[in-house]
């Protein structure tokens, strides 16, 4: 009986090429890469190859999540493989895995069976030290404001309005709200706060969003961290912290290059969440996989309506990005589950359940082509999925007359899913619109992805809500784009609401203006920006040898 491999086993098991081999696949020159080891790197932008004609960019996105886990990932860098295998020199530009999701629930962002990005291990973990970077750059700048109060407050900040909150990389849910201080005048005034995860923060977004050092420095500088007792803005500028943060942030800048299991460069960098940030990797990685490839495939979390669209409305429009070409990935498990089957029966066939979810999908799509893309379904194949359940949806693509194919790039790596490459390939034509304008303000881009993405019949604000509001009117900051944050798991802020629903009402709680990374954040529903760990955490099953191998990495 053939042993079943888990994901760090099959990545352990390969031989990596060294990165400098990878590096001149790709095109990057010596001079331009920064080795962090032999298979992992860092790369200085400034010294890359002058730009031609860059590539066609494409975007991978999914269904709504559900517990039985998609695999998008796993489709995004087996989908890379299979194109470079086509003949198309393919770069994957991917986000960072934060340790929350790692020790907590979800897993990793480095893919799955013989679709990984390696060295696995050290991107599920610290990395090239990124995140520790954003963590130092916060939590420096949340203690330059306590002790510019403490030191005679020459600012007027009044401690009752600093809205600029730490944070750690850790799924730790009583650091949602604290008190600090608690040690009297000597150790620091009381004062309420509370700890945003890393991914979530503003930081986070800022290096998301930067496109050189300079632009790095001025976004930090702009970064709103409270407000005076007479109600005017102060930023890192006025605590005069930019030079600091940026000279925390420096080697965060560069974009880290490694490989897939296939052999392809892989641009692993940036990691907001799309349920609570703006969930796209950074501009400066997808640009330089344009700049080096025939095609750039880049992801964006989640679905549709929470990556994707921030995808368009965020990354696109703030980097200047037409978007060429976009695959929609979707498993018979994740529509039986929108279509009412729990988890437990999923590997059971049931058409009925099939037909009801499947308009879970249908919504994705729609919502893909009202940003002027041809989507491509990929339907990430599982073992239980039976021979009728697959007719099924190739009969649901023809009549929603939508491109598709199936992909197993789980057990066949890009080898599995050179029919979805060779159907992407005649999908490529696209010319990428927003949604909506920020110009005609926040309350009308919030109406606009309401009704549009999530099909919401109505917006509601709380008595706080309209209160930013009105903040954001007073200080010029009412046309910045907005990032919504919402349950991943339905198109409403209910995560109960499965399937499509619409009609619903969308319950915005509070508005946070990011002045630094360029947009407001909206709150809605019950979403945190500090989750919490489940009952038994993914941290219960990992553990490393004597030799130091590590084990229980998924």
């Amino acid at each position: 009986m053939t042993k079943h491999l888990s994901d760090v086993e099959i990545a352990q098991a390969h031989k990596l090429h060294p990165i400098a081999e990878i590096a001149a696949s790709a095109g990057i020159p010596a001079g331009a890469l920064i080795p962090y080891g032999t298979n992992k790197a860092k790369v200085d932008i400034e010294k890359l190859p002058k730009a031609g004609k860059p590539g066609k960019l494409v975007l991978v996105t999914g269904v709504s999540p559900t517990p039985a886990g998609e695999g998008k990932s796993t489709v995004l860098i087996g989908l890379t493989d299979a194109l470079n295998r086509l003949g198309k020199k393919s770069i994957v530009a991917i986000r960072e895995p934060s340790q929350g999701p790692v020790m907590g629930l979800k897993g990793g962002a480095a893919g799955g069976g013989f679709a990984q990005i390696v060295p696995m291990e050290d991107i599920n973990l610290h990395f090239t030290g990124d995140f520790h970077a954003i963590s130092a750059a916060t939590n420096t700048l949340a203690a330059l404001i306590d002790n510019h109060i403490h030191q005679g407050n020459v600012l007027n900040i009044d401690p009752n309005k600093v809205t600029w909150q730490r944070c750690v990389d850790v799924n730790d849910r009583v650091l949602r709200k604290v008190v600090t201080g608690l040690g009297g005048a000597v150790n620091g005034a009381a004062a309420e706060t509370g700890f945003t995860i890393t991914a979530a923060s503003e930081i986070m977004a800022i290096l998301g969003l930067a496109t050189d050092l300079e632009d790095l420095k001025r976004r930090l500088g702009a970064i709103t961290i409270g407000f005076t007792f007479d109600d005017q803005p102060v930023t890192a500028d006025d605590l005069e912290a930019a030079g600091a943060l940026t000279a925390l942030m420096r080697d965060a800048l560069l974009p880290n290059l490694v490989q897939t299991l296939g052999g392809a460069p892989a641009f692993v960098h940036g990691g907001p969440f799309a349920n609570i940030a703006h969930g796209c990797n950074t501009l400066l990685a997808t640009q330089a996989a344009l700049n080096l490839g025939d095609i750039a495939l880049t992801e964006a979390g989640f679905g549709s309506d929470l990556g994707g669209e921030k995808f368009f409305d965020i990354k696109a429009r703030f980097g200047d990005l037409n978007v060429d070409g976009a695959v929609v990935v979707a498993t018979i498990r994740s529509q039986k589950y929108n279509g009412g089957v729990v988890r437990e029966d999923l590997q059971k066939e049931d058409l009925g359940a099939l037909a009801k979810g499947i308009k879970n999908l249908e919504r994705h799509v729609e919502n893909i082509r009202k940003f002027g893309i041809r989507p491509v379904v990929a339907l990430n194949l599982f073992h239980s999925d039976t021979e009728a359940e697959r007719a099924f949806m190739r009969q649901w693509a023809k009549d929603f007359d939508v491109a598709y194919a199936e992909a197993d790039v789980f057990t066949q790596g890009g080898a599995g899913a050179e029919k979805l490459g060779q159907t992407l390939l005649n999908n490529l034509e696209g010319t990428s619109t927003p949604l909506y304008d920020p110009a005609h303000g926040v309350e009308a881009s919030i109406d606009t992805i309401a009704k549009e993405i999530y099909r919401a019949e109505e917006v509601q604000y709380s008595k706080r809500a309209f209160r930013d509001l009105q903040t954001l009117k007073d200080n010029g900051w009412d046309t910045m784009p907005v990032v919504i944050s919402k349950t991943q798991y339905s198109f409403s802020d209910d995560p109960t609401e499965l399937g499509a629903p619409e009609g619903h009402t969308l319950h915005v709680r509070e508005i946070i203006p990011r002045t630094g990374a360029g947009f407001n954040v909206v709150l809605t529903g019950d979403v945190m920006t500090m989750p919490g760990l489940p009952k038994v955490p993914a941290a219960n099953n990992i553990d490393v040898d004597a030799a130091g191998s590590i084990s229980g990495l998924f």
